[in-house]
């Protein structure tokens, strides 16, 4: 067992992550040049960015927690919440916008019970929205994970959510 989970109280499954994540550690020499490529295989290992691995990744890169959470917090594509099974992204560019999404957002949200950025309590969608999702032609448009839907109207959202479900 490694020392750090003996003194953290990490056993099982969340030692084996952390053992997955320190070996990916070695593998970049514990450069702290490699703090991006660590961030994102710690949050493939993990899900996403909890304290404690921020604390882990700047202890075996030998940074700063602060730093290490700067860029955290500085990159969208590291999350510091959990996300759910289905990520719903909104583009609220000028053609969606102009068309309607404020509408889509306004009815996702009261059908999913979650505010933009928020998962739903059995973790299944997480709400977000999306500068542009480069389908301007379908406005006004939301990706769920890779799947585009073009032309979403509030009386849509139901179904196009059931299919998810």
């Amino acid at each position: 067992m490694v020392q750090s989970d003996v003194m953290s109280g990490k056993f099982g499954i969340e030692a084996a992550l952390f053992r997955t994540l320190d070996e990916f550690i070695a593998t970049e020499n514990h450069s702290p040049d490699s703090l991006i490529e660590v961030l994102h295989r710690a949050q493939e290992i993990f899900g996403y960015l909890r304290n404690d691995v921020l604390a882990h990744v700047a202890s075996r890169l030998h940074l700063p927690l602060a730093r290490v959470y700067g860029v955290a917090t500085f990159y969208h594509l590291f999350h510091l919440k959990p996300k759910g099974k289905y990520e719903i992204h909104v583009c609220t560019g000028t053609a969606c916008y102009v068309r309607g999404a404020d509408r889509v957002i306004r009815s996702l949200v009261k059908e999913l019970g979650v505010n933009l950025d928020e998962t739903t309590s059995d973790g299944l969608f997480t709400l977000c929205n999306a500068r542009c999702i480069g389908s301007c032609g379908l406005a006004p448009a939301m990706m769920i994970d890779k799947d585009v839907h073009g032309r979403v109207d509030p009386k849509k959202v139901r179904r196009i959510l059931r299919n998810y479900r």
